[in-house]
């Protein structure tokens, strides 16, 4: 079985879509794949579908949508003669769990190249960060679970992941700045500083690439609409680092033409 969750949610067993076309089945679906080899407690999946204000056939209506689940593996299955659905979609002591591997699931992929590239990183091989980092954001096909309204237990999941892929750009645009290629990064982060303005990383890495592209007024044209932004929203001022980075760019520090890693490191702490 194979199961995606970075984007629409689309699960598969021998080629065969085995989807759920219905919310709910779909919203059970994504929650149990993002806990792949984990028991999800009845009240938590109750949670996730109703909330708070759970109808009184809660435990039967579950029942049913994990009926529905496993009719659909199970005719996929049942071609190959593979094992039965239950024992994919098993039934635990107060609660269910999806028995598929941790690599059936695309967030793990996510998870494992994101690892990867960060360990690059950690030993200054940006070249080998850069592609780790950029295979682990081509497994994402859109936002996570796209397609289903989640309940507040997929939420925290959403959220988390959502987290997770922006620190995940944040590191390849830095292996890439570190190799370089600030040039090449410009447009990229142009876009990306005006759907996270309250995003410092993202700022900083903008303001040395303009800076590096020869552009210190643009670099502290982009210091001064996220401070404009932070003042407006949060009423605080930029943080100390990039107040120094600000002060770099003033005065041409020249750290800033450095890409080796500890000349901006010394900048950005």
């Amino acid at each position: 079985m194979q199961i995606k969750v970075l984007g629409p949610v689309e699960a598969k067993v021998n080629g065969r879509s085995v989807t759920p076309t219905a919310a709910k089945p779909r919203q059970i679906l994504a929650l149990l794949a993002l806990h792949a080899g984990q028991v999800v407690s009845v009240p938590t999946l109750i949670e996730e579908l109703w909330g708070d204000r759970p109808p009184r056939s809660a435990r039967t209506t579950l029942q049913t949508y994990i009926l529905q689940l496993r009719r659909l593996i199970g005719d996929a299955l049942s071609a190959s003669d593979a094992s039965e659905a239950k024992e994919v979609l098993v039934t635990r002591y107060g609660g269910y769990l999806l028995d598929v591997p941790a690599e059936a699931v695309d967030v793990h992929e996510f998870e494992r190249l994101a690892r990867a590239g960060q360990q690059a990183c950690d030993v200054e091989d940006f070249a080998s960060a850069s592609r780790l980092l950029r295979q682990a954001l081509e497994m994402w096909r859109g936002p996570a679970v796209v397609d289903v309204r989640p309940g507040m237990p997929l939420s925290i999941e959403v959220v988390r992941l959502e987290e997770a892929r922006l620190g995940v750009l944040e590191a390849r645009i830095d292996a890439e700045l570190r190799m370089g290629r600030h040039k090449a990064l410009l447009s990229e982060l142009s876009v990306l500083t005006v759907q996270n303005p309250m995003n410092e990383n993202l700022c900083a890495q903008y303001m040395i690439s303009l800076f590096r592209a020869g552009r210190q007024w643009q670099a502290l044209d982009a210091f001064k609409a996220l401070r404009n932004t932070l003042i407006e929203e949060l009423g605080v001022e930029p943080s100390s680092r990039l107040q120094g980075l600000q002060h770099a760019i003033l005065t041409s520090d020249p750290r800033l033409d450095s890409a080796e890693t500890r000349q901006l490191q010394r900048l950005l702490a």
